[in-house]
């Protein structure tokens, strides 16, 4: 349950939201089910549901890092490319 909990806020804390990610919501659903059924001694139950939380939630956290690298990437090439044509300008000068 503390490591559902802990891939819960890492995937809060890089920028995944519930409104965004239905990765993230469903994760929080299942946590919060887990929790009940902790509480109403289905142990095994909860230990599943606890297992997926966490894995969605570590998906959820996965896509926005890739998300946001993919962007940066973007960046970057279109930096590059703007470089490029600099350096042919000043060669055909």
């Amino acid at each position: 349950m503390r490591l559902t909990q802990q891939a819960l806020v890492q995937a809060s804390a890089v920028g995944v939201n519930t409104d965004e990610s239905p990765e993230l919501k469903l994760a929080e659903d299942k946590f919060a089910k887990a929790k009940a059924d902790m509480a109403g001694q289905s142990y095994k139950n909860a230990r599943m549901l606890a297992e997926q939380a966490e894995l969605d939630a570590r998906f959820a956290e996965a896509q926005v890092l890739t998300h946001k690298s993919q962007e940066q990437l973007n960046v970057l090439n279109t930096r590059i490319t703007r470089l490029r044509k600099q350096l042919q300008l000043g060669e055909a000068q």
